[in-house]
Formats: structure tokens, sequence, C-alpha cells
């Protein structure tokens, strides 16, 4: 049990780097941090437990809201880190961008959802890739039917 207990914090001290790396380069690249770690309940899952979405960093640059997604890794040898936003994790993203904006008010800017993947390497500078609109709600859209 301790040994999970402390890789957990290993795991936590590496994604809190990552996210204060990613901070530094967006704001060398203009972008104005409006918020960090920003967290609310967005429902239940299939057992009833509350679910509660996080989102990294919120930013504004050139006049778009920008949620995004920082993945840290300390190896991409398996996978690139921003493998990790999967299907599941960009409608989470997506559900607590809404529960932001409703609270905010904010309803007539631009948004954007990007990802920004990070590699620490022993020793060496880390590498760092920004992917801007990473993904989108379209695909998450419920559809009319329609019959023919």
């Amino acid at each position: 049990m301790q040994s999970i207990l402390k890789e957990k914090s290993e795991t936590r001290k590496l994604g809190e780097r990552g996210e204060s790396i990613a901070a530094e380069f967006l704001l060398r690249h203009n972008y104005r941090i409006v918020c960090a770690n920003f967290k609310v309940p967005i429902g239940r899952n299939r057992r009833g437990v509350s679910v509660t979405g996080e989102i990294d960093l919120i930013a504004i640059v050139d006049e778009t809201l920008v949620f995004i997604e920082v993945k840290t890794r300390s190896s991409d040898s398996f996978a690139t880190p921003e493998t990790a936003v999967d299907l599941r994790k960009q409608r989470q993203l997506i559900r607590t961008a809404k529960r932001y904006r409703k609270i905010f008010h904010i309803n007539n800017i631009k948004f954007r959802y990007d990802v920004i993947s990070i590699v620490l390497r022993d020793k060496k500078a880390p590498n760092i890739e920004h992917f801007k609109a990473y993904f989108n709600e379209a695909k998450f859209q419920k559809r009319d039917w329609q019959e023919d």
C-alpha cells in the first residue's frame, strides 16, 4: 500500500511540474493564464457516484478562450503523452468547460481545446509540444433523428 501511495505522489509531482512548465511556455507565447486547476462537479457516473471535472489551464490568446489539458511523462518510449487524452477524457473536458462557461456567463467568445504534451528527460530540456484545437465538441453533439 505504501508503494502505491509513493507512486501516486511521484506521479502527482510530475504532473504539477509539467503544468508549471506548460504555464511558463504559454506565457512566453503571449497567452494570459485565467485559471489553473479549475475543478467543478459535472454529474454522476453509472454507479451514481459524483464526478468532478478538472481543466489544467484556462487561458486567453487572440480573443479566444483556450481550455488546456497538460500531459506529462518521464518517457515517450511506450506512447506519447497526448494519446492519454482519449474520447472519455475529451468528453469530461467538454463537460467541465461547459460548466465553466455557464458559471461565468461566457457566451460570445470563441473557444478551443488544446493539449500540451511534455516529456521530461533526465538532465535535458523538456520536450514540449502544443497541439492547438486538438479536439472539438462537434463529435460529441447529439444528432437529430431524421426519417427518409
